[in-house]
């Protein structure tokens, strides 16, 4: 696992072996943040990382300028070895151990981004949930962008505020904004009625 950009550029990371995880590949994060890269300045960024595992997307974006990031994994290995990690590399992660559900239950903070790397053999429904609350719960800023890591054999993209999604091997990243068809109008029909 190796950091791609910004003030830690080109640093390798090594996760014990022990850990549950299945980290994105190098190929597939640099996709992501040159994607990434289009919609956001990342200095300050507010960042959420679900199923963080081994923080690897963390570590990217704080290394790219974002300081206000939280990690949240179930598993206190990967918490454990995140705080490890951005201790040594001075970087502003804040770890929560807890069950991504639970927590976007609970959440009342907004983020500007909101990666989310699920287990590959979560059900279809539990992958629908994890948007479905963070757009219910307002966890998501109004300008902001969820992304969710899946498989090709999990379907998103019928999911309200879903906008696109890019494929690299077999990983698949979905990108969900929020739709503001609903509240544009029509300039005539105002006009009338003044």
């Amino acid at each position: 696992m190796r950091i791609i950009s910004g003030k830690h550029k080109g640093k390798r990371i090594q996760a014990p072996k022990k850990l549950p995880v299945r980290p994105t590949t190098d190929m597939a994060k640099e996709a992501l943040f040159n994607i990434l890269n289009n919609y956001f300045n990342f200095n300050g960024l507010k960042v959420l990382e679900l199923f963080a595992g081994t923080g690897n997307i963390a570590y990217e974006f704080a290394s790219r300028g974002s300081n206000s990031i939280v990690a949240i994994d179930a598993d206190m290995g990967c918490i454990t070895f995140i705080k490890k990690t951005s201790q040594e590399l001075d970087l502003d992660i804040a770890t929560i151990k807890s069950d991504t559900f639970k927590y976007l239950e609970r959440c009342n903070t907004s983020f500007d981004i909101i990666f989310a790397d699920p287990p590959y053999d979560l059900s279809q429904e539990e992958f629908e949930k994890i948007a479905l609350q963070i757009f219910e719960n307002k966890i998501l800023d109004e300008e902001g962008m969820l992304i969710i890591e899946h498989s090709k054999h999990t379907k998103l993209d019928h999911l309200i505020n879903f906008s696109f999604s890019k494929s690299y091997g077999g990983t698949v990243f979905s990108f969900f904004e929020f739709d503001f068809d609903e509240e544009e109008y029509d300039e005539e029909d105002v006009e009338e009625n003044f």
